[in-house]
């Protein structure tokens, strides 16, 4: 990626962050977190070795 394909991105992920109010972010920042304790807490290590490995086939 190159320094203005990075750049238009970056301000492009700003400005989509800045329209979404701010309840929704919230609400989605908060359902991320609670999925990830759950599944972190009660099963360890597994669960998130198996999410990296799914991140880097994607």
């Amino acid at each position: 990626m190159s320094g203005n394909d990075y750049v238009k991105f970056m301000t492009q992920e700003i400005v989509k962050y800045m329209d979404t109010p701010h309840a929704d972010r919230k609400k989605q920042k908060h359902r991320k977190r609670e999925q990830n304790e759950v599944s972190d807490h009660w099963l360890g290590l597994l669960p998130f070795a198996f999410r990296l490995l799914m991140k880097k086939k994607k």
